[in-house]
């Protein structure tokens, strides 16, 4: 077997290595939720960012469930392997900037203290949408949420993202550590502005003061950023070795295409992310709806319809004309609820997602997207849908799109394999299936229904309801590949 990466370790030549000496910088960013997303992006841009201007900017990960990823890459020094592929075969590139990773569970003060440091000027997240505590139906703190619930019981020992951050905050009020910046990096529409209201309605009800400091001192800007990020596989690892020549635990895979967008509102200071190709902007907003609506919806479509098809990834998926119709269907019908999107062309966007959608060397899997539906769905197909009907625009891809999720939502396919929804709502989904049956009328107004999922305007809405029950009994009854078929535009 070979040698583990690590600092004294250096892999072969076939592996870029950073521009820096990662162990002269010290640290100023805490992440929290490293996976295989921030490794791909976040940390890949303060990498490029260091060997360009230095600073005090590396990153202290941290996890707040698994102790996996600091098994990881703790003892490799934090660094680890980025393969970026594509049909003209694949590229690495040895990342430095991240430290070393903390686990939450086992070590909560340290991530406390991590947040509080003074050398910490930026907290950034991926955490998913479902890790927030968010009620679908107020847009505010779910007060049942596990992990809030715990944390406004027992602040001082906290559990989750947002009982952490509250934590973090206090400790560095009582140590004139100084003001932070909190950097969303999650798909939510105006993530910043989200995550301050939840911050506010903690802290709040455990020490109003403390929301008051907050309110002064920190500054929670918006963000987008896009770039597909497969889960690491056994191949991942192998190929790592091969063109490395050292065994990595933590090596990850992406494609050549990557973007963020940020506010540019920081309390204290930021690395030179927009020399490594960040875009600094007054606002996100349009930026987010452009990729939520047009990228992730796609790809929601392409998840359940793909998934119900028999098409283990994204790629194999947009080998099928019809899906790839429906899909460039979707993204125009999307295109036309967006506002201007500044230095954007819409429709030079949406080709590019269709190249990278059918990117072969990107094992994007159909059922790892398809995951968390009732987080997602709300932003990716209820947003446009809903202004789609305001405005007695083209409503017919969205609902296929509704169609395929609610086919999904009965967790069998079609060759009755039974497979498990992963979805915060399953339990609620699983009663509205089974209470429907087979019958696709029943099934949309069980599911349409599921509270805090849906605008009032797409529950209400009769010609959509008819939309989607006719997809959906066409792919009850004749499968998704006839479903495809028949909803699909005609070749151009």
């Amino acid at each position: 077997m070979s040698a583990r990466l690590s600092a004294s370790a250096k892999p072969s030549a076939g592996v870029a290595l950073p521009g820096y000496v990662p162990e002269n910088h010290g640290c100023g960013i805490v992440h929290i939720g490293v996976g295989a997303f921030h490794k791909a992006h976040q940390a890949v841009y303060t990498d490029t960012a260091l060997a360009l201007a230095g600073g005090d900017w590396r990153i202290t990960g941290v996890s707040l469930r698994s102790a996996e990823i600091a098994a990881a890459l703790n003892p490799q020094d934090g660094r680890y392997v980025l393969l970026t592929r594509s049909a003209d075969g694949d590229r690495a590139r040895l990342i430095g900037s991240i430290a070393n990773v903390l686990v939450a569970p086992e070590a909560p003060d340290a991530v406390v203290a991590a947040i509080a440091h003074a050398a910490t000027r930026i907290v950034t997240l991926t955490v998913t949408e479902k890790a927030y505590g968010i009620d679908r139906t107020t847009g505010g703190l779910d007060l049942r949420h596990d992990a809030i619930a715990h944390d406004l019981t027992t602040p001082d020992a906290p559990r989750g993202v947002i009982g952490f951050l509250a934590a973090g905050f206090a400790r560095r009020r009582e140590t004139g550590a100084g003001p932070l910046t909190i950097l969303c990096c999650d798909n939510l529409p105006e993530n910043g502005r989200i995550l301050c209201r939840l911050v506010d309605a903690f802290t709040r009800q455990i020490d109003p003061a403390l929301a008051d400091w907050i309110g002064q001192n920190v500054r929670f800007p918006s963000s987008m950023v896009d770039r597909i990020t497969p889960a690491a596989t056994d191949r991942t690892f192998a190929d790592a070795e091969r063109i490395g020549g050292l065994r990595d635990e933590a090596a990850v895979e992406t494609e050549p295409f990557s973007q963020w967008i940020i506010e540019d509102d920081f309390a204290a200071g930021r690395p030179a992310w927009d020399e490594a190709g960040a875009l600094f902007v007054a606002s996100v907003s349009a930026y987010e709806k452009m990729k939520l609506r047009m990228l992730n919806g796609a790809h929601s479509l392409i998840a359940y319809a793909g998934f119900l098809a028999g098409y283990e990834t994204v790629a194999d998926a947009m080998r099928d004309a019809g899906l790839k119709r429906l899909v460039e269907h979707q993204m125009k019908a999307a295109a036309a609820t967006l506002p201007p999107v500044p230095g954007i062309d819409l429709e030079t966007y949406r080709a590019e997602l269709l190249t990278r959608f059918s990117n072969p060397a990107i094992r994007h899997l159909t059922y790892q997207i398809a995951m968390d539906g009732t987080e997602k769905l709300p932003q990716r197909i209820g947003a446009p849908l809903t202004e789609a009907i305001h405005g007695y625009a083209d409503r017919e891809p969205f609902a296929f799109a509704l169609a395929a999720w609610m086919r999904y939502c009965m967790a069998v396919d079609e060759t009755s394999q039974v497979y498990a929804l992963r979805d915060p709502r399953e339990p609620v989904i699983a009663q509205a299936v089974e209470d429907a049956g087979r019958a696709p009328e029943r099934l949309y107004t069980k599911l349409i229904a599921i509270p805090g999922l849906f605008p009032a305007a797409i529950v209400g809405d009769a010609a959509l309801r008819d939309l989607v029950v006719a997809r959906l009994s066409t792919m009850l009854e004749h499968g998704m590949a006839r479903a495809i078929e028949t909803a699909a535009p005609s070749p151009a």
